[in-house]
């Protein structure tokens, strides 16, 4: 790096030249020339976007004569520092290519007047915080030499004291002439790098022919064996040839290349050449002819559409050619590797009809397979990654997490904000192939109109479906749908269907631009291999809550069935995805999943003994056949109150039999009785109606049955068909006392009915059904077994283990958005992670309540850290304030209840390259310490989940639920029911305890999982308070108080971060001790027209 003393390089005004106009030609240079400037350039701090690619720069290309402004507006500039400190339009670049000179200016200086060849000077107009070069500031414009330091807005490292320095070191300046026509060229510069290269050609025939073959001459004549060169070298047919060109609206693709045409030069590799001759000047002027094989660092620049070509060595030749479509050569999207010093490959894709090139510092195939990261996940690989970063081998692009996407069979997707167009574009995605994307809407998700949930949005693309799952009502305001209420379809999953393998892949960035390329956020995936058998038991498998399985296998698929089943439940057009899991192999996923769904759960109907009466169908059961019990789940009674009514039992009569039959009724521990379901295929208003019945206690065999009422329409639309065919076979039970209380009161309360689901005769022959009946009703009958949901889910895997709390070191989650928490919730989850109090005995664990931990001991001794950014933080990000407005929810109520507990500490990125920029993961941890070896044991979470009881569950207690009584060991800060408000899908991955029995191995600790943020993470000081939304709007408040120009900085950044919609600040949820659900009036409707036609059907 050159100093300001540098013999080569001064600022005084005698020394340092400026731009004289009169060293500006005249007259147009010729059109056969085309000449560029090639800047080599690092950017240590605020990166320097190309407006042309919205990309991070490395090289800036120049034309001759033509000014580029460097600012932070996107309409003025054509690089841009995305800082607020930088002017709308702070200073600008000049190529005097005569002269083979750079200049740079402050603030506005140069102009061109358009249809006049000379060149004019116009008004001045300086930057506001001015421009540095090595240190000094300058006026007017300055000579660029390599090894010379750039700064806007401060000149040296003491004076940046708000935040990375805002400039680029000058590494190389490359000046290119082209003397004779080309369409391909080979160049010699290894060191520079291109942001945006093209080549301006045209046929001007017979001459310009007999200048390219003298020109081939030459090369020949240059070469030290003539002969080989001729032999090995490619030589391009000119009557055959490709122009490559700027786009302006001429498309010449005449040429084609013929058998002949191919060669290879001596190291083995395919390259494609014109033998065109070029001059390359440095910026000390010296001028290098680079004949064919002399060069030691090559790029070969190519241009046209489709197919992609790279250096291939020696037996991959044929592979290549083949690539060449019909003889001609396709370059949209084409690769080209180049071995230089600085970096494994250059990447050159062409888009829009520009070439753009990117450098690619992992793979030559820069879309390549990335092995899977097995337990632990990578980062998104930003575009403004610095090029040393040492995490570059655990990071990922959406293209590479979907490569290769000729072999997808069809690709399933859940995210929250989605650019669908941006999507296809950049992933490359097939129109033929099959895509779903379950992605949310505020009004779409609350509608029962499917039309308003399901579509089909491009022409293009008639194979693409969205789909908005739907919010149940239970949770909307006030239980009324058309109130909507706080929900948000958050997910972020993605499964990747092929022939021999299914990929599924759990991120923290919702399907946008910006959340894949500038913001950091965590990705999980893992192959599954096809099974030689589809396995539909897999559907169903659940855990054992009496011992403890470490196999996360037992439940992986169904629970992925289970969350993909309720997404696409009332959408049957989708439903063969639940076809379609069974038949890979989730034997070794290597973690658990987390899933949340929207609804207010009780906890898991409790197991039965055999059950006596069961609905099959007209399928014949043999009696040694033993009953597998697949799962349970809570359905209702529709219609109870039709017949109990004052107006239909004047007397009693009916009243009176239904109390005497339930007084009969034998109840288990639960308070459950087993009752009869029916088929009523008789009854015209529904062919799927199924009859609820409670036999005669006394004598069954006499067929004498009360009817309570029906199986609600939606239930029974997939119940019926399902034991019909023989799939499945089902058996009910009701709690005797909740019906004869609901039927005395006589109102149209909801009747609680558990369904249980055993494997029906026929179970086997699934794989042979297509018809939508079947495959709809299968996946809505997944959606509806019953399954353990965030916070109860989280205690489920957790609870397996028993944590040493005196070896616990860490415990804290970090997210992007924190909710309305409180001591309940702290203590709520910190439980369902499995923390238990101090000290407690091993004879005392029969009590319930000992050694669990509570509200009380959470208010007195705080166990989970939240960690979330600083408002200093924030303010100090390379993107600015707004770009973290619409990232981080942190509401000023919660940060006044936390304010005083200690919890809070600050979130520090990491690695340290992508400090400054904002991150959107969503991680928690509990670690532990052994003593004897110092090694680390724990779980760490990642995925969608933010800390909050919309995604995580909302406790309830109800000390009268009867269900809270079934299981006499869940920690009662856990409630006896759950509300939660999103739908929200991750990733646990657990190493045990050493001493935990069933371990197999113990093949790796906690710390080989390497977390986003700096850990253990630095704890908030007297002064900090984290970027709550009313810190953020104060903080932007400020700058405009400052200075009302700097306010536009918002505007600027708005433009270049454009992220997801913030979720809405959560207020507190009020919940009555009894909750009662009332029959909804489409459900009244439907039993009093199947009540009315088995009334007149008696009567007849």
């Amino acid at each position: 790096m050159k100093s300001s003393s540098d013999s080569s390089f001064s600022f005084q005004k005698k020394k340092r030249e400026e731009l004289d106009c009169s060293l500006v030609p005249r007259k147009i240079p010729r059109k056969n020339i085309v000449t560029k400037a090639f800047l080599r350039i690092k950017t240590p701090g605020v990166p320097l976007i190309s407006k042309s690619t919205g990309e991070c720069c490395e090289c800036i290309v120049l034309e001759p004569y033509k000014s580029y402004a460097v600012g932070r507006s996107l309409k003025l500039c054509e690089f841009i520092f995305p800082d607020r400190r930088v002017s709308r339009k702070h200073c600008q670049l000049f190529f005097d290519s005569l002269n083979k000179k750079i200049y740079l200016s402050d603030g506005v200086f140069f102009s061109c007047s358009e249809g006049n060849d000379s060149f004019s000077r116009a008004r001045v107009r300086v930057s506001l915080n001015g421009v540095f070069v090595n240190g000094v500031k300058i006026s007017g414009a300055v000579e660029l030499h390599a090894g010379d330091e750039v700064w806007l807005v401060c000149g040296n490292e003491e004076a940046c004291g708000m935040g990375d320095r805002i400039g680029f070191f000058m590494e190389r300046i490359v000046c290119l002439e082209e003397v004779d026509q080309r369409s391909l060229i080979k160049l010699n510069s290894g060191s520079v790098y291109w942001d945006y290269v093209g080549l301006g050609m045209e046929h001007s025939g017979i001459v310009d022919k007999m200048n390219e073959f003298s020109s081939m001459c030459r090369d020949v004549l240059c070469s030290d064996d003539p002969v080989s060169h001729i032999r090995k070298c490619l030589i391009l047919d000119c009557r055959k040839r490709d122009d490559c060109a700027f786009k302006n609206g001429d498309d010449k693709n005449s040429g084609l290349l013929s058998d002949n045409d191919l060669g290879f030069c001596k190291n083995g590799r395919l390259e494609i050449e014109c033998g065109n001759r070029k001059r390359v000047y440095s910026n000390e002027g010296e001028a290098e002819e680079k004949c064919d094989g002399k060069s030691q660092e090559e790029i070969i620049l190519i241009s046209k559409e489709n197919t992609k070509l790279t250096y291939i060595d020696g037996a991959a030749n044929v592979e290549a050619i083949q690539q060449l479509d019909n003889g001609g050569i396709n370059f949209q999207d084409s690769v080209i590797a180049s071995e230089n010093s600085d970096c494994s490959s250059l990447e050159f894709v062409e888009k829009d009809g520009f070439i753009h090139c990117r450098k690619v510092l992992e793979d030559k195939n820069k879309d390549g397979y990335i092995p899977p990261p097995g337990k632990k996940f990578y980062l998104n690989r930003l575009q403004f990654r610095s090029q040393d970063l040492p995490d570059i081998h655990n990071t990922v692009s959406l293209p590479e997490l979907l490569h290769p996407v000729d072999s997808l069979i069809r690709v399933f997707i859940a995210t929250f904000t989605s650019d669908i167009l941006w999507f296809l574009s950049y992933c490359k995605i097939p129109c033929h192939l099959p895509v779903t994307i379950a992605c949310h809407s505020a009004e779409g998700c609350w509608s029962l109109d499917p039309d308003k949930r399901t579509s089909i949005p491009f022409s293009d693309f008639p194979n693409l479906t969205i789909v908005h799952p739907l919010f149940p009502e239970e949770i909307a305001f006030g239980k009324d749908r058309n109130n909507s209420g706080i929900a948000c379809h958050h997910p972020k999953l993605i499964v990747l269907q092929r022939e021999d393998s299914l990929r599924v892949a759990i991120t923290s960035a919702n399907l946008v631009a910006k959340q894949w390329h500038c913001v950091t956020n965590t990705v999980w995936w893992q192959d599954f291999p096809r099974l030689d058998t589809a396995n539909y038991l897999s559907l169903f498998t659940q855990f054992s809550n009496e011992e403890i399985n470490m196999d996360s296998n037992s439940d992986f698929a169904a629970q992925l069935a289970g969350f993909m089943a309720t997404l696409l439940a009332d959408v049957p057009s989708q439903a063969h995805w639940i076809m379609e899991l069974p038949k890979y192999n989730f034997e070794w996923a290597v973690g658990y999943l987390i899933a949340s769904v929207p609804g207010i759960y009780s906890r898991r109907s409790p197991c039965i003994s055999e059950s006596k009466h069961l609905l099959a169908g007209n399928k014949h059961i043999p009696e040694s056949c033993g009953l597998k019990l697949l799962g349970s789940l809570e359905a209702s009674v529709v219609g109870l109150s039709h017949i109990y009514r004052a107006s239909a039992d004047s007397k009693g009569a009916q009243l009176k039999k239904l109390a005497s039959f339930l007084g009969k009724c034998d109840e288990d521990l639960h308070g459950m009785s087993e009752i009869v379901l029916r088929r009523d295929t008789n009854i015209p208003a529904d062919r799927n109606a199924v009859s609820v019945l409670i036999p005669n206690p006394e004598d069954f065999s006499t067929g004498d049955f009360i009817q309570l009422g029906f199986l609600p329409r939606h239930v029974a639309k997939w119940v019926a068909p399902l034991s019909d065919i023989g799939f499945f076979m089902f058996s009910a039970y009701i709690y005797p006392k909740e019906v004869l209380a609901t039927a005395l009161e006589g109102i149209n309360k909801k009747v609680t009915l558990i369904l249980y689901v055993y494997l029906g005769p026929s179970f086997f022959d699934i794989s042979k059904v297509t018809q939508l009946e079947y495959v709809s009703g299968l996946c809505s009958l997944v959606a509806s077994i019953q399954r353990c949901a965030g916070l109860w889910r989280l205690n489920e895997v957790l609870g397996q283990f028993k944590w040493p709390e005196h070896l616990e070191s860490e415990f804290f989650f970090g997210s992007s958005s924190v909710g309305s928490v409180n001591p309940q919730f702290l203590a709520a989850f910190s439980a369902a992670a499995g923390k238990r109090s101090l000290p407690f005995s091993e004879s005392e664990e029969s009590d319930p309540d000992w050694g669990c931990w509570s509200a009380s001991q959470e208010l007195k001794n705080p166990s989970i850290r939240i960690v979330f950014p600083t408002i200093k933080r924030v303010k100090n990000t390379r993107s600015g304030i707004l770009a973290s407005k619409r990232l981080l929810c942190f509401s000023q109520k919660t940060w006044q209840k936390l304010k005083n507990a200690g919890i809070l500490h600050d979130a520090i990125p990491y690695p340290s390259g992508r400090v400054g920029l904002p991150m959107h993961v969503k991680v928690g941890c509990r670690r532990f310490r052994s003593k004897t070896d110092a090694s680390s044991f724990g779980w760490v979470y990642c995925g969608s989940h933010n800390f909050s009881a919309a995604a995580w569950g909302r406790p309830i207690s109800n000390s009268l639920d009867r269900q809270a009584n079934g299981n006499s060991r869940n920690n009662p800060v856990l409630g006896s029911r759950l509300h939660i408000s999103n739908y929200e899908l991750g990733i646990i991955f657990i190493v045990p305890p050493p001493d935990t029995v069933c371990v197999k191995q113990k093949s790796s600790t906690l710390d080989d999982i390497v977390l986003p943020f700096v850990v253990p993470p630095p704890k908030y000081g007297p002064g900090d308070a984290p970027a709550t939304a009313q810190a953020m709007r104060e903080a932007l408040a400020e700058l405009m108080e400052q200075e009302r120009e700097k306010c536009e900085a918002a505007t600027a950044v708005q433009g270049w971060i454009e992220e997801e919609i913030p979720e809405e600040e959560e207020e507190e949820i009020v919940e009555t001790a009894q909750y009662v659900t009332m029959e909804k009036e489409d459900e009244k409707a439907y039993a009093d027209k199947l009540w009315s036609q088995v009334e007149s059907s008696e009567s007849s």
